[in-house]
């Protein structure tokens, strides 16, 4: 194989991203576009000239069945992402799914076995793990720079209620949750990853703000082996975006400050921001095409990454629904 068929499903705003970044990789090739809406797929076209000529479908198991397509990217909204992707693995595609998955860990355990049971390629659209200020963290921490793990404190604040009234993300058939569920799934999803660590219990206090799906989430997970972690996902705000990770280790503090990154190793008690060259960035979709060409033995974030996210978010909805009971996992 030279390069790799995709079929893109859902080509909203999310879905135009996936499409650019393809449209860089020399080894990728677009052969169809499925979307209900005649609306997003002329923004599409409109946008990516390139694509004039390129299979459209309004039905998704017609386009599984026409497009003669290798791989599938599945950008739709959260509900569908479970048959969807059962039936791109059936009609023998690889799949990358846009986060958070599919709805709940069930499904995610029963879509990442079917997976498994036809040799398909399986990855979730986390792009933190590709982007380089988090690959140094990443590094730092699993080079052992900053010892054991003690504490991390996680902050996201973004207006998303403001931004997504109206839309099918504050709809929970839909959506499948809020914010926690939505741009608070990188946020969970990175600092796991980063720091490696395994999530033992988890208690929440969640408030929806007036919305049908939760918008303001503190949560706390204790680890295995006793570290402690603090999310607070802010949906209510009225900045567009902000993000802060601490991480204290007994031998070092890396700070993530919105892309600046400081570090205080052993010995030093002060923060110093760090200036060296980062690792270089990339992106789930050529991350993708690797994977399905061989190049890669492993996704950047494998489905795994997805289900530990929804075992986690789940703890975190029934422990505030219990009056912030503690949930073990």
């Amino acid at each position: 194989m030279e390069k790799v068929r995709f079929l893109v499903i859902g080509v909203g705003g999310m879905g135009r991203e996936h499409v650019r970044r393809l449209l860089q990789v020399p080894e990728a090739e677009i052969v169809g576009l499925a979307d209900p809406s005649e609306a997003s797929i002329d923004q599409v076209k409109q946008r990516f000239p390139e694509l004039v000529n390129v299979a459209v479908y309004t039905d998704y198991r017609e386009a599984i069945a026409q497009a003669n397509a290798d791989a599938a990217i599945i950008v739709s909204p959260h509900s569908m992402h479970f048959e969807q992707g059962i039936a791109c693995l059936d009609g023998g595609l690889h799949v990358l799914m846009e986060k958070p998955f599919v709805d709940g860990s069930e499904n995610a355990e029963r879509l990442i076995a079917h997976a498994a049971s036809v040799n398909k390629h399986l990855a979730v659209a986390y792009q933190r793990h590709l982007i380089g200020p988090y690959i140094y963290i990443h590094d730092l921490i699993r080079g052992g720079e900053l010892g054991t793990i003690n504490y991390i404190c996680a902050y996201q604040a973004q207006s998303w209620l403001k931004g997504t009234t109206g839309t099918w993300r504050q709809n929970p058939a839909l959506s499948c949750g809020g914010q926690l569920n939505d741009s608070g799934s990188h946020l969970l999803d990175v600092v796991l990853w980063v720091t490696g660590l395994e999530p033992e219990s988890v208690t929440a206090v969640i408030d929806n703000r007036g919305s049908q799906v939760d918008i303001d989430s503190a949560v706390t997970i204790r680890f295995v082996g006793g570290a402690i972690a603090t999310f607070n996902v802010v949906g209510s705000s009225s900045i567009g975006w902000h993000e802060d990770v601490s991480i204290h280790g007994d031998k070092g503090t890396v700070l993530f400050r919105n892309n600046q990154i400081f570090v205080a190793k052993e010995g030093q008690r002060e923060i110093v921001e760090v200036t060296d060259e980062l690792p270089a960035s990339s992106d789930p979709n050529r991350d993708f095409v690797d994977l399905v060409l061989g190049r890669v033995s492993e996704a950047a974030a494998p489905s795994s990454c997805g289900l530990r996210i929804a075992r986690v978010t789940e703890a975190a909805w029934k422990s505030a629904a219990n009056g912030s009971q503690l949930i073990r996992l």
